[in-house]
C-alpha cells in the first residue's frame, strides 16, 4: 500500500527520524511525479493547494526554468507571505528578472576566491575555539556547542557585527529558523515572533551599515556600502533583509549540514573509518554526500507564471510548485543505491544548495568547505566522538513542512582532551 501524500502535511511526520521519513517519501516519489497536497493558509484561513515536485529530473527541470516557475509571487514558502513579512524576508531569494539580478550581482562582488580564502581562515579560528569550549567535558550537545554558534559566529565575523551582539542575533534566528518550535517561541504567535526577530536583526544591521559608511573596515557590510565608482550599491532597505537572508540561509544549510553530518558518519563507522583514513582526500566528496544525504533545506517554493503543461500534467497560473531537494537528492534515477551514504560518491549532482538557474545557492561554495573545515577539526580532535542518544529533530509546529530539517539536539560523548587554543 501506497503512503499517503497528506503525510508530509503532517507535523508528527517531520519529526521523525531522518531515515523513516525518507523511507515514506521513497514510496511517494516512486508512485506519482506530483503530489497534491492542502493545508490552511495561516493568515485567511482558507484552504489552498500546491503541487509537490519529488523527483531529480523534475526538480532540475523547474529550477532552469524561472520564467515558466518563478519565485516573486508571495513568497518561496507555502503561504504567501503578508507585507509585513516580506518587508524583513523578501531579500533577492523571492524576487526575479532583473531584480533579482541586480542585488545578486552587487553581493556576489564581495564572495570573491580571495574574500572566501580570508573567511576560511576565520574558519579555522573559529574551529578551534569553539570545540576549545568543550573538549574537556567528555559529553556535549553537539547542536548547541558547535554547529549552532559556530556558523553563526564565521557570519558574524563576516559582516563585522561585534561579539558583543551575538546572543542577538542568535535567539533572533533560532526563531525564524525554528519554524515556531515552542522551546524557541515560548506562548507567542510564532508569525509574530517571526516578524519581530526580523526586526530586531534588521535594525542591528542599518545600525551598522551607518556605521560602515563613516567608518569603514575590511568587513562585508563596509564591502556593501562602499564601492568603486560606477558601481551599484544596496539601497539602505536592501542591507537589512540581505543580512537576514545570510544568517538564516547562510546558516541553516551549514548547522544541520554539521549536526546531520556527524549523525550521519556515526551511524555509518565503516565511511566514517574511510574519511578517518583519508581526510585530505576524501573530505571533499564526504562534504557533498552530507549534503545530498541530509539536505538540511527541505523545499523551495515555485509559482507557475502562466498556463502551461509539465511532466504530463496541466498547471494554471498562480498554481503553486513545491521542489522537495531531500526526496529528489535520493532519486534512484539519478543516484545508484541512493539509500547509501558513500563518502566516496562520485559523480554526485544533489541539489542540495538548490537546483541549477538564478536561485542556486550563492554560498554553496563556503558552505561546502566550511563543513570541510569543521569535520576536519572535530574528528582529528575528538577522533572517538560518538552518538550519546539519538538526534532530536526540531518541532516544526507553524510551518509544516518545514523550510529547514533542522536537528534541535544531538548528544556526543568522547575522550576528553585539551585545549589547543590560547
Amino acid at each position: 500500500m501506497t503512503a499517503d501524500s497528506s503525510l508530509l502535511m503532517d507535523r508528527q511526520f517531520w519529526q521523525l527520524p531522518r531515515e523513516e521519513r525518507m523511507a515514506t517519501i521513497a514510496e511517494l516519489r516512486e508512485a506519482d511525479r506530483f503530489h497534491s497536497l492542502e493545508f490552511e493558509h495561516p493568515d485567511t484561513g482558507e484552504m489552498e493547494t500546491v503541487h509537490a515536485v519529488l523527483r531529480y529530473e523534475d526538480v532540475i527541470e523547474i529550477s532552469k526554468r524561472p520564467q515558466d516557475f518563478c519565485s516573486g509571487r508571495g513568497a518561496v514558502t507555502l503561504a504567501d507571505m503578508p507585507e509585513d513579512l516580506l518587508a524583513y524576508f523578501g531579500s533577492f531569494i523571492n524576487m526575479d528578472g532583473e531584480r533579482h539580478d541586480r542585488q545578486r550581482t552587487i553581493v556576489s562582488r564581495s564572495f570573491t576566491p580571495k574574500r572566501l580564502d580570508t573567511i576560511i581562515d576565520s574558519v579555522e579560528a573559529i574551529s578551534t575555539e569553539v570545540i576549545d569550549g568543550f573538549c574537556e567535558k567528555g559529553e556535549a550537545d553537539l547542536v548547541e556547542s558547535l554547529a549552532v554558534p559556530l556558523p553563526l559566529l564565521v557570519i558574524c565575523d563576516m559582516m563585522g557585527i561585534p561579539r558583543s551582539e551575538f546572543d542577538t542575533v542568535l535567539d533572533a534566528t533560532n526563531v525564524i529558523l525554528g519554524a515556531g518550535d515552542p522551546e524557541f517561541v515560548g506562548d507567542r504567535d510564532p508569525r509574530e515572533a517571526a516578524a519581530q526577530a526580523g526586526i530586531t536583526l534588521i535594525q542591528l544591521m542599518n545600525e551598522l551599515a551607518e556605521e560602515r559608511k563613516k567608518n569603514p573596515t575590511d568587513d562585508l557590510t563596509s564591502q556593501l556600502v562602499h564601492t568603486d565608482v560606477g558601481e551599484d550599491l544596496l539601497a539602505p532597505g536592501e542591507v537589512g533583509p540581505f543580512f537576514i537572508l545570510l544568517a538564516v540561509a547562510g546558516n541553516d544549510t551549514t548547522r544541520n549540514a554539521i549536526s546531520h553530518g556527524i549523525d550521519l558518519l556515526c551511524q555509518n563507522p565503516d565511511q566514517r573509518k574511510i574519511l578517518q583514513d583519508d581526510l585530505p582526500g576524501v573530505t571533499k566528496t564526504a562534504v557533498e554526500e552530507i549534503i545530498r544525504m541530509a539536505a538540511p533545506v527541505t523545499f523551495m517554493r515555485r509559482t507557475v507564471t502562466h498556463d502551461l503543461s509539465f511532466g504530463g500534467r496541466d498547471f494554471r497560473e498562480g498554481d503553486k510548485i513545491v521542489l522537495f531537494y531531500g526526496a529528489a537528492n535520493r532519486d534512484p534515477r539519478e543516484f545508484p543505491n541512493p539509500e547509501n551514504f558513500d563518502v566516496r560518491r562520485d559523480p554526485n549532482h544533489h541539489v542540495g544548495f538548490g537546483g541549477p538557474g538564478p536561485h542556486f545557492c550563492m554560498g554553496a561554495n563556503l558552505a561546502r568547505r566550511e563543513v570541510g573545515v569543521v569535520l576536519r577539526h572535530l574528528l582529528t580532535r575528538l577522533p572517538d566522538l560518538d552518538l550519546a542518544s539519538a538526534a532530536v529533530p526540531v518541532d516544526p509546529a507553524a510551518m509544516v513542512p518545514p523550510l529547514v530539517a533542522g536537528v534541535k539536539r544531538l548528544p556526543i560523548r568522547f575522550t576528553p582532551t585539551a585545549r589547543v587554543g590560547s
